[in-house]
């Protein structure tokens, strides 16, 4: 079976990339002019025919490349191909993909909200009362995507969307993503958000779906002990080396319901036959944790 028919995760037939090159500012009305990523630009705008509000996220044509070249021979799946397999209601909704008139990739997606960075950055309270229903959708959105066998490679705070509404926490940008077979999980390719890369992809060991396990670990801790599992380590190289163990969760949240700390903590082992070895794994933990006691 074809890795595109496989990404699908059951769920609706796969997009193909537009054929016609996109004219933005003769198809949409934008909303907000766009501000730079490290490797792309994102406006908000306005189908001018249908009416919806989108997101626009154009790649910077060079650095592209530049990515994509690192697995030439592979048939690598681009960004866009890998997202628009997706239709599930805690990932970002990929509407379509293909090149603008400038010669840059681009996907037209779902517009949300903040993301859980700009959240985190007000402290945990912000979404006390909620946390066990963002860690179940994003859980639940990595499960399909590693079942789908892609790996994300920068899941990270910046990378979680709130919808409008504040009810779901959606997961975004696949211009990382690899699939996880064969020569994608050699040791190599370093890449993704410093604090929250696994040690094993930081000296440049074999990968697998673990380092996103590890890396959803490290947020789900911080969404509750509003600090880094290795404090004093918080950013930068010295965060992702994490040569000790991370500081038991209950330390910072005695409140907290040990099977869920566990849970929590399982994820954050930087010893890979410790840590969590599934998504599918931890959601059952997540479920086991009494509910009135867990926040």
């Amino acid at each position: 079976m074809a890795l595109l028919d496989r990404l699908k995760g059951g769920q609706g037939a796969p997009i193909k990339a537009a054929k016609k090159r996109l004219d933005i500012r003769s198809r949409f009305e934008v909303l907000r002019e766009p501000y730079p990523g490290r490797k792309s630009k994102v406006y908000l705008a306005r189908d001018k025919q249908s009416g919806e509000q989108v997101a626009i996220k154009v790649l910077d044509a060079k650095k592209a490349a530049e990515f994509e070249a690192r697995f030439k021979g592979l048939n690598k799946p681009s960004e866009g191909e890998i997202a628009a397999q997706f239709n599930h209601p805690y990932i970002c909704r990929t509407i379509e993909f293909g090149t603008t008139t400038e010669g840059a990739p681009y996907l037209i997606m779902e517009s949300l909200g903040a993301a859980l960075n700009t959240i985190l950055g007000v402290g945990p309270d912000a979404i006390a009362g909620r946390r066990l229903k963002y860690l179940a959708q994003v859980g639940e959105a990595l499960d399909v995507v590693h079942k789908a066998g892609i790996l994300h490679r920068d899941v990270c705070p910046r990378n979680l969307l709130f919808t409008e509404d504040g009810e779901t926490l959606k997961l975004t940008d696949f211009g990382m993503a690899v699939p996880a077979t064969g020569r994608f999980l050699e040791p190599g390719n370093r890449t993704g958000t410093p604090a929250y890369m696994a040690p094993e992809l930081v000296r440049l060991h074999k990968t697998d779906q673990r380092l996103d396990i590890f890396a959803f670990g490290v947020i789900a801790y911080e969404m509750f002990a509003a600090t880094s599992p290795w404090p004093g380590e918080s950013g930068g190289s010295g965060a992702v080396w994490h040569t000790s163990q991370p500081t038991d969760l209950c330390e910072h949240c005695p409140e907290i319901h040990p099977s869920l700390a566990e849970a929590i903590m399982k994820c954050v082992q930087p010893d890979l036959s410790k840590r969590c070895p599934s998504m599918t794994h931890f959601l059952t933990m997540l479920r086991r944790a009494p509910r009135e006691t867990a926040e």
